[in-house]
């Protein structure tokens, strides 16, 4: 089996403790996150050989957050060093009726800042069997945005399958480009995307009827894109939501069943879950409708476990899969 490489900026998370509010907290919790390092942790426990690619200020800090990515069984060999600071992000957990808020602090930080020409690819991506990004690399700077087209492009010349994640935070678009600009150079080489008709509606101009509308004329302008996925959550409160999946493949649109998590532990890296469950179940068994489920399973558990990794066997999440939700002791 050859490497899941992921390629994304590390943040350190600082939490309050239990659902307290950023007024109350006098302590954080500190953890370290990214969309795209969360998906190769999650695949690590499953025994894919996984490595992320990111850069980090060279400080205690910065090698903690590497240490943290390789406790969880991620490669950290071609991680860099330097620059001033690390990404942070301050989380509030939401209950009940007041949802979840996050405020970021990474500007300036040691990835925005990075230089494209340090990256070896080739060497990177060699005996790789899957390369994914996520559009909120793009936001952070043109210099991670040209890194992550030169690490896609290498990907598809070396015939590896690559997947991205679309959805980018608006409020992180600082510096002269919008989404619409850049994710479409970005699209061009990669082959699952993960979107909504929102989304390719305000980055690819693409008007659609329906989801598999959307998706017909999406592939018509990017003729790589050989699957499009999307979740839909419904939210009856902060604590209690139902989750479901869909997939289309070019000849039709696959769908899970709604699965409920009540009560929410951490809904952050939910998405990362997802991601990681479906392609896990792509490179595993050979059935869409299968992994479809997986991933929703695998998002679905990590809404119970804190932090935004998701720690967990393969046997927990087909269990869930399964339909065992009792949450039954196990002795």
């Amino acid at each position: 089996m050859g490497k899941f490489v992921s390629f994304g900026e590390v943040l350190m998370r600082l939490s309050t403790p239990g659902a307290s509010r950023f007024e109350q907290a006098r302590q954080f919790n500190i953890t370290y996150a990214g969309g795209e390092a969360n998906v190769s942790s999650a695949l690590a426990y499953w025994g894919h050989k996984t490595a992320h690619v990111t850069r980090f200020p060279d400080s205690p800090v910065g090698r903690a957050a590497a240490q943290y990515l390789q406790f969880h069984g991620v490669d950290i060999s071609n991680i860099l060093y330097g620059g001033e600071r690390i990404a942070v992000y301050y989380l509030e957990t939401g209950s009940a009726l007041r949802p979840s808020q996050i405020v970021y602090d990474r500007y300036h930080s040691s990835f925005a800042e990075l230089n494209p020409a340090d990256f070896d690819w080739d060497s990177i991506l060699k005996d790789a069997s899957w390369f994914h990004w996520a559009g909120i690399t793009p936001a952070l700077s043109q210099a991670a945005a040209d890194a992550l087209l030169d690490g896609i492009k290498t990907a598809n010349r070396l015939g590896i399958p690559v997947s991205g994640d679309i959805f980018y935070r608006s409020n992180l678009w600082k510096y002269g480009k919008k989404p619409s600009d850049i994710l479409p150079a970005l699209t061009e080489g990669t082959n699952l995307v993960i979107a909504n008709p929102i989304n390719l509606k305000d980055i690819y101009g693409i008007e659609s009827d329906s989801f598999i509308d959307g998706c017909e004329k999406f592939k018509a302008a990017f003729p790589a894109v050989t699957r499009v996925v999307d979740t839909h959550r419904t939210s009856i409160s902060a604590s209690h939501n139902l989750l479901r999946a869909y997939l289309w493949n070019g000849n039709e649109v696959l769908e899970t069943k709604d699965i409920e998590i009540n009560p929410i532990i951490d809904r952050v890296g939910g998405g990362d879950a997802f991601i990681a469950g479906l392609i896990h179940g792509l490179m595993t068994f050979n059935d869409e409708q299968r992994a479809l489920e997986f991933g929703v399973a695998a998002s679905a558990l990590k809404h119970t476990i804190e932090g935004d990794a998701l720690i967990s066997t393969e046997a927990e999440v087909e269990a869930i899969r399964q339909g065992d939700i009792t949450g039954r002791i196990k002795r």
